[in-house]
């Protein structure tokens, strides 16, 4: 019985196995993937001067904006003519508290912002 069972991998002729043959290796196709080595990793550097630039002036609109709509309500508030003192309700107090507490968290802002994307800039730098 040993004798009529065979491997089926010898019975197939050689062009069908799974090494090719040297002539279908010559036919074939291939495509080639650069790595980083062979592509052109340069850039212009532009990207360098404008993101700390872009985030520096967002640093300085999220203090200013806030400051610019409370500084005006804390000047008014001296003014012993104001309505709000008028009525002897002074609210001097609430707007130096607004300022104070603004400014903390713009500084935890600021400061995240700039250690996150100023220093990785600066990483790059030749």
């Amino acid at each position: 019985m040993d004798e009529t069972t065979v491997n089926s991998a010898a019975k197939m002729p050689a062009s069908t196995q799974d090494t090719p043959s040297p002539a279908k290796a010559d036919i074939e196709h291939r495509q080639i993937y650069g790595t980083a080595k062979t592509e052109n990793l340069r850039d212009s550097g532009w990207w360098r001067i404008i993101l700390p630039t872009v985030v520096v002036l967002f640093c300085l609109a999220l203090l200013a904006f806030p400051l610019a709509i409370l500084s005006p309500l804390l000047a008014t508030s001296f003014n012993p003519t104001a309505a709000a003192n008028v009525q002897h309700t002074p609210l001097t107090w609430v707007w130096i508290t607004m300022i104070v507490v603004e400014l903390a968290i713009a500084a935890v802002i600021v400061w995240g912002l700039l250690r996150i994307f100023i220093t990785q800039a600066g990483n790059y730098r030749r």
